[in-house]
């Protein structure tokens, strides 16, 4: 596959078309208007739709064959003989950026083509700026410097982003009632950052509604800071290879990603 340099370029570039396409509709009325269902399931709104077309151009332009799947469209191939997949989220946080709360991304996955293959991951907040990203074995970056994750390991301490407040009550609250802090920001492909980057200690998605749009580039991004994925269950997670269907997710700094489980078990 192509190096991580062009990799990154390519995601600014994308980047950079989607902040272009969607700056001025950020918090309007117009924002949130409806367009269409997307293949994913779930409503396409006119900010949804104009960030995904404006990466799109850009990943048409490339030049190179590839597949894409992205939460929208569903898939797309360019080309007669694809290089690569792109897994592609182009706005993770539409409510967000719809209402003008500045936590929501771009988030970009390069893989072969088998899809639990990760090879580049990038997450940009449009708000924000703050560019997150990682090739496989490389390390994982924030705007150019390494991050890790915390190093927390007691329960009592650790801030953690969980969902599944409307199912699974039972099995969140024990996370809930256990650690000291629970935040939820309505982005995840940006929160499995903050738990790669140390702003976070774990996220916990027991909804078993993300897609692979969702955690794609996150996944790879958190791995290569050195946090620990997994599916609920603690098994290994398999990322789908279409946008419909669905996973949940435990992701953490890897020291309380047992202690999580263990919690979960007993809800």
């Amino acid at each position: 596959m192509t190096s991580d340099s062009n990799f990154l370029k390519l995601c600014q570039e994308a980047f950079k078309a989607a902040y272009d396409a969607t700056c001025e509709l950020v918090g309007t009325d117009s924002a949130n208007s409806f367009i269409h269902m997307g293949a994913d399931g779930t409503p396409t709104t006119s900010i949804d739709q104009a960030a995904e077309d404006a990466i799109v151009e850009v990943l048409r332009a490339d030049g190179r064959d590839m597949r894409i799947l992205s939460e929208e469209l569903g898939e797309l191939v360019i080309g007669n003989s694809p290089e690569f997949s792109v897994v592609l989220d182009p706005l993770d946080g539409t409510y967000n950026a719809s209402t003008g709360i500045p936590f929501y991304s771009v988030s970009i996955a390069f893989t072969s083509h088998d899809l639990s293959d990760l090879r580049f991951g990038y997450v940009s907040n449009l708000a924000l700026k703050e560019e997150y990203y990682a090739e496989a074995g490389k390390g994982a970056y924030l705007n150019r410097k390494r991050i890790r994750p915390s190093s927390n390991s007691d329960l009592n301490k650790l801030c953690v982003s969980v969902y599944g407040y409307r199912q699974n009550v039972k099995r969140t609250l024990k996370i809930s009632s256990n650690v000291r802090r629970v935040r939820l920001f309505g982005s995840v492909a940006l929160e499995l950052c903050y738990v790669a980057s140390g702003r976070l200690d774990a996220f916990v998605d027991v909804r078993k509604a993300l897609r692979v749009t969702d955690v794609a580039a996150g996944q790879l991004i958190l791995e290569e800071a050195g946090g620990r994925v997994t599916d609920g269950r603690g098994k290994i997670l398999r990322l789908p290879d279409n946008v419909t269907a669905r996973v949940e997710m435990v992701a953490s700094n890897g020291h309380v990603h047992k202690k999580i489980l263990n919690l979960l078990s007993e809800g």
